[in-house]
């Protein structure tokens, strides 16, 4: 079976959309949240989506199998906030490693599956690591600038247990997204060359920052060069751009991504902005005229959705890119 080194030189790889767009649909309520196992847990879990991986796997099985069958090559695990720093809203910090492993298991043997029908279409399980819900580079108190909720510390010892878990549920690379305070991104990164380092193997790693708004910037403020730099000291699969903007807001920005380095280039933009309701209303022929244009300039290797897509967005978006051939770097980085 080929691995996703030789995949992503044969074609440009196509990665799953949203998780939180579909669960929504299944209008899971706070007993569906629970399950019988959290039946009377003491607190609330009700918009917990990656404990569904224990309370409703089934509707996380059905979520990835669908994404697979409108064309993506790379699907992640429902881990977006599977770490203690994120668990501590819900009281549920014991529980990371659990919830990490079953993720992974789960999108592994959906992986399989889909593999097995179709081996000259290998698929992937990327392991989904969030920025957690604090920065190590800000503070959250205007009134005392030298505050920090969270430590690097903090950070990278919250990460190992989640990668940890993620590599022993069987995930072919991990994902580092939507980061918008890069300090918080370098702890993860130190954290997966811990765990490399002390089980004696690689794997690929991703990594996705955020542009914020039109400023151009991180939310910890650094601009596109800036970024990159903080995060090329490590060997990379790809490197991108994910969140905050839709896909023709977020161009320039990938564009000078692409022209400034030699690492694969991903990216995976939201279903435009939010309306006020907080909903995307982008269809998937708006989002597929927009990836359109990076495909025709060559800015990308690794393509998909974030906030507001579905998998037919992701059909669509599938459905243009196997007409190109991926990215070639002429970036001297």
């Amino acid at each position: 079976m080929s691995n996703i080194q030789t995949a992503i030189k044969e074609r440009i790889l196509i990665l799953d959309g949203a998780m939180g767009t579909m669960l929504q649909r299944y209008n899971f309520s706070e007993e569906d949240f629970r399950g019988v196992r959290f039946k009377d847990f003491p607190h609330s879990l009700k918009g917990n989506n990656d404990l569904l991986s224990l309370t409703q796997p089934k509707s996380i099985r059905e979520v990835h199998a669908k994404y697979f069958e409108a064309g993506a090559d790379i699907i992640e695990t429902n881990t977006f906030s599977s770490t203690t720093i994120g668990m501590a809203d819900y009281h549920l910090e014991d529980l990371v490693y659990e919830m990490n492993f079953q993720s992974a298991k789960i999108a592994r043997e959906v992986a399989d599956e889909f593999t097995a029908k179709n081996p000259e279409k290998p698929r992937f399980v990327a392991g989904s690591i969030g920025p957690t819900n604090r920065t190590a580079s800000m503070s959250p108190d205007v009134n005392d600038p030298g505050y920090r909720a969270v430590t690097f510390d903090d950070l990278r010892v919250a990460y190992k247990q989640q990668v940890e878990a993620l590599m022993d549920g069987g995930c072919d690379l991990l994902l580092v997204e939507t980061i918008f305070d890069t300090l918080n991104a370098k702890a993860a990164l130190f954290a997966i060359e811990e765990v490399k380092d002390e089980r004696n193997i690689d794997i690929p790693i991703m990594v996705s920052g955020t542009i914020t708004d039109a400023s151009g910037r991180t939310l910890s403020g650094q601009t596109v060069e800036a970024f990159l730099v903080s995060v090329s000291h490590i060997p990379l699969l790809s490197v991108g751009f994910n969140c905050a903007l839709g896909a023709d807001l977020l161009k320039p920005y990938l564009k000078t991504l692409s022209h400034n380095t030699s690492f694969n280039v991903s990216a995976h933009p939201n279903a435009g902005l939010p309306n006020a309701f907080g909903e995307y209303d982008e269809t998937p022929e708006e989002m597929q005229a927009q990836i359109k244009t990076y495909l025709d300039d060559n800015l990308v290797n690794i393509i998909g959705g974030c906030c507001g897509t579905t998998p037919a967005h992701i059909k669509l978006i599938a459905d243009i890119a196997k007409d190109y051939k991926p990215r070639v770097s002429t970036a001297v980085m």
